[in-house]
């Protein structure tokens, strides 16, 4: 994260695309409160580029040659944990999408998502909150309704540690509803949404609403 509120986000981009980079470039150097500071054209060259950078938010492609964006982002945020990876793809694959979120990546965004999506993003990671692509959510939420891994003992007594009204919350969030969404459907205002919603994760020891999602929908009664 930035450690000034009036710091700009420092931005390192990945991608062997030099044309996407020159775009991405001139799209986040038009915001103020954003500073690229560095390109790297894969995953390997990737490394340097962000040692040097120091950046807040790393803008990683996955397809690349010699080292993948999957690889790179599990290797940089094992040297720094705080730092925020944004997965900016073509692809929306199932596994990509695992492969990404399992690394530590904070948000998966396809490269076809609008300009204002994308400045959101990069803000949002540096403060801390993960961004998926609205078709990325939901294709998690599904995968998420459909696994069958177990929970533990600790995950079905965080969620019995739940009130009423945050479960109903926890619920709504498993289903990929937005925080807007899930105030109209429960007739809350959105500030209260977010309380609840930051109630949840900190008891489902969550960091990140998907994770809240695998939790809540795991190991479901099944017949």
């Amino acid at each position: 994260m930035t450690e000034a509120n009036d710091s700009p986000i420092r931005v390192v981009i990945v991608d062997d695309d030099a044309l996407v980079r020159k775009g991405l470039v001139l799209l986040l150097g038009a915001d103020p409160g954003i500073r690229v500071v560095g390109e790297a054209v894969d995953g390997l060259d990737a490394e340097a580029v962000i040692a040097r950078g120091r950046p807040d938010v790393v803008l990683m492609d996955i397809r690349m040659p010699r080292c993948d964006g999957i690889a790179a982002t599990a290797r940089e945020i094992a040297a720094r944990p705080n730092l925020a990876v944004l997965v900016l793809t073509t692809f929306d694959a199932d596994d990509d999408v695992v492969r990404a979120l399992q690394a530590g990546a904070r948000g998966y965004l396809l490269k076809d998502s609008a300009p204002t999506d994308l400045v959101a993003a990069v803000r949002a990671a540096a403060a801390g909150t993960p961004t998926l692509a609205p078709a990325v959510l939901e294709r998690v939420i599904r995968l998420a309704a459909h696994s069958t891994r177990p929970r533990s003992d600790d995950e079905r007594r965080a969620l019995d540690s739940l009130t009423a009204r945050e479960r109903e919350v926890a619920d709504a969030v498993a289903r990929g509803l937005s925080n807007a969404e899930i105030a109209a459907d429960l007739y809350l205002t959105i500030a209260t949404v977010k309380s609840h919603v930051g109630r949840v994760m900190a008891k489902l020891d969550a960091n990140s609403r998907v994770q809240v999602a695998v939790i809540v929908n795991g190991a479901r009664p099944t017949g």
